[in-house]
C-alpha cells in the first residue's frame, strides 16, 4: 500500500462521495484520475483491506428489531451451523470465537416474532446448542477511523 492508497482509505472512511461520479471525486482529492482510484479501491478491496462500501443505517429507526446472538455449538457441528445460520438474509454478520461460545452473529428484523421464528428455527435444527439472545438496551456508537499508515 502506497500514500495514494492510504489517503484514499483515510477518506473513504469520512465518508464515501454521494455524488454521480464518486470516484473522480476521490481522484481529486488525492491526486489520481477516476479510474485509477476505481482500480486501487478494488484491488484493496481483493486484498481484503476494504471489507465493504455501503450505507449505514441506524436500523431501530426504521422499524426493525436486532439482536446479537452467540451459540454454543459443539466442534464437529461449528461449520454446518455457521453455514446454515448464514442462509438467513436477516443474518448481518456471522463469525466464530475461539471460546465455549463460539458462534456469534446479529439478526436484523421486520419484527420480534420474525426474529423469534429464526431463533426458534435454528434450535430445532441444533438441539444440542445453547442459544444466547442478547437485543441491546441501549447503543453506544463510536466513530473509529483506522490510520492506514500505522501498522
Amino acid at each position: 500500500m502506497d500514500e495514494i492508497d492510504s489517503r484514499i482509505l483515510r477518506l473513504i472512511q469520512e465518508g464515501f462521495p454521494l455524488t454521480t461520479r464518486p470516484y473522480a471525486e476521490i481522484g481529486r482529492h488525492v491526486g489520481c484520475s477516476e479510474d485509477e482510484a476505481f482500480r486501487r479501491i478494488l484491488t484493496m478491496k481483493r486484498n481484503g483491506l476494504i471489507r465493504r462500501i455501503g450505507g449505514s443505517f441506524d436500523s431501530r429507526r426504521l422499524g426493525y428489531v436486532t439482536t446479537l446472538v452467540g451459540m454454543r455449538v459443539p466442534e464437529k457441528d461449528i461449520e454446518r451451523a455457521a453455514a446454515f445460520v448464514s442462509s438467513f438474509s436477516e443474518v448481518t454478520h456471522n463469525y466464530q470465537r475461539e471460546d465455549a461460545v463460539s458462534i456469534w452473529f446479529t439478526l436484523v428484523c421486520s419484527s420480534q416474532r420474525r426474529l423469534q421464528e429464526i431463533i426458534t428455527e435454528i434450535e430445532r435444527n441444533f438441539p444440542e446448542a445453547q442459544i444466547l439472545d442478547l437485543p441491546a438496551k441501549r447503543i453506544f456508537k463510536l466513530r473509529v477511523h483506522f490510520d492506514p499508515s500505522e501498522p
